[in-house]
């Protein structure tokens, strides 16, 4: 019995060890959005008004966190390369930085 614990307790500590990191990221239109009809629900029969409310609460955090998250990383590619010498390559404009009318290239002869 003694050592079967002993396993058990060695599985459990292996299985922690190795699990991969966990990364929490903040709901879009779904996850709110359900949550705003919920709640419309209750506060006087208004799901949709709530659904429609909480899916724009919803695309605003998750448009924060993606833009938090290429902040960050441009930050570490510019100290990157402060150490190592390497240049810095700019990060491809986001859809709300990008131009509003774009050529393509054409090939002259």
């Amino acid at each position: 019995m003694r050592t079967a614990k002993f396993a058990l307790g060695l599985l459990c500590a292996a299985t922690l060890i190795g699990a991969p990191q966990v990364e929490a990221k903040p709901g879009g239109c779904l996850k709110y959005g359900v949550a705003g009809a919920v709640a419309g629900h209750y506060a006087g029969h208004h799901a949709m008004k709530g659904a429609i409310a909480g899916c724009l609460a919803g695309i605003a955090r998750r448009k924060a966190y993606n833009d938090e998250l290429a902040r960050q990383k441009a930050d570490a590619a510019k100290k990157n390369a402060a150490i190592t010498g390497a240049p810095v390559e700019s990060p491809p404009p986001t859809t709300s930085e990008a131009p509003a009318t774009a050529t393509p290239a054409t090939d002259q002869k």
